[in-house]
């Protein structure tokens, strides 16, 4: 049986919400998860919290109460998340404590992520040259997969219009407008082959589980999800990733941190990409759900035009891929994706999604995420 279970899910809207601090965003999520799980706070033996704009995550607890809680705080670019409930699993596997919060948030201004490139170990050239923005990569990596795998430009406005169309059935989602995939391939373009449309936006929101020993969770809930892995990984050598991208030209054969975490997750939660029903992809762009599904094993390189094309990827086909919208429907407010993607998966393996409730009800899910320097987490749940 696995050691630890997800008894509780929560969520404050992603969007913008001028005036309201991340750190009450961040309240409202962990009261919602709380409350799902029919606990409060007091009933918190521990929490972890992560956040790339909060300073100090902890400092939620001016808003649910001091109560002494040991509280630690997280931050591993895109995939804090990831990284939040990896800590959180050992410390229960471990036996410190029996049940905790997890909590993300964050509240990004607008624009893309960039930053000094000599504080991430690049040269300044790197950033002077236009290479340390977010949205030139995401076109690069994407550009150069097309003409490995002759993915083709419609596939692309397929991935953002089916996360559109997601996520106007998501109240919490921030797009919720749907657009076609001509609307998406004619509007502006932002780094070939990526319009504006295949992207994401940074912006604001929370969410939050409540996780607790797996021996326990049938004091909680009837129906609890069971976290079977969670595995982080970073860059090797020679792979292509946010920071390295010119190292791949000695070595194209080094596979990217997604797939090293996919490969660790499924071997420590003892199932295969074959028995995923239901994923979860980091959609920075619509090129990223494309790349990341041939990563994580759920296709091979080159198989996701005629997969999204068939419409294997939405709510409705056999592996359905970012049902609340991802982030191109949803946004990025970082510390909080990872949480989102892995409420869906909750919500969804209970059969309580509501409209966007996917047939039947998925045994096993899988959420993945990956942001600079070139750093993945993957995550495997269960029923």
């Amino acid at each position: 049986m696995p050691d630890v279970a997800i008894i509780g899910v929560g969520i404050h809207r992603f969007g913008r919400f001028p005036g309201k601090p991340a750190l009450a965003m961040g309240a409202e999520a962990a009261r919602d998860a709380l409350a799902d799980a029919g606990l409060s706070w007091s009933d918190m033996q521990f929490a972890v919290g992560g956040s790339y704009e909060v300073d100090q995550p902890d400092a939620v607890v001016a808003e649910l109460g001091l109560t002494g809680v040991q509280f630690t705080n997280v931050y591993n670019g895109c995939a804090t998340a990831g990284s939040a409930l990896a800590l959180a699993s050992q410390t229960i596997k471990l036996g410190e404590h029996e049940i905790g919060l997890v909590l993300g948030m964050d509240k990004h201004e607008s624009g893309a992520f960039t930053a000094d490139p000599q504080e991430y170990g690049c040269p300044s050239w790197y950033g002077e040259m236009g290479l340390f923005l977010t949205t030139k990569f995401f076109g690069m990596k994407i550009n150069r997969y097309m003409h490995d795998h002759g993915i083709t430009h419609e596939t692309l406005a397929a991935v953002a219009a089916k996360n559109y169309r997601n996520g106007e059935l998501n109240p919490n989602a921030h797009r919720r407008k749907p657009l076609s995939p001509e609307q998406i391939l004619e509007s502006r373009m932002v780094n070939y082959p990526l319009t504006q449309y295949m992207f994401c936006s940074p912006n604001e929101g929370a969410a939050a589980l409540v996780v607790c020993s797996a021996d326990v969770a049938h004091r909680y809930t009837d129906k609890p999800i069971y976290l079977r892995s969670v595995v982080t990984r970073t860059r090797r050598f020679g792979a292509f990733e946010v920071h390295t991208p010119s190292a791949s030209v000695a070595a194209d054969h080094v596979p990217a941190p997604t797939v090293d975490a996919a490969k660790a997750a499924f071997e420590a939660a003892g199932v295969g990409p074959e028995d995923v029903g239901i994923a979860q992809l980091q959609d920075t762009d619509a090129g990223a759900e494309v790349i990341h599904m041939a990563e994580v094993g759920l296709c091979a390189d080159g198989e996701q035009n005629e997969l999204i094309a068939s419409g294997a990827t939405a709510p409705g086909g056999r592996l359905p891929v970012n049902t609340d919208g991802g982030l191109i429907a949803n946004g990025e407010p970082v510390g909080a994706s990872g949480l989102r993607q892995v409420r869906e998966l909750v919500l969804q393996m209970r059969g309580r999604a509501g409209d966007r409730q996917v047939a039947g009800e998925p045994r096993v899910g899988l959420a993945q995420l990956y942001g600079a320097p070139g750093v993945a987490a993957v995550s495997i749940l269960s029923t």
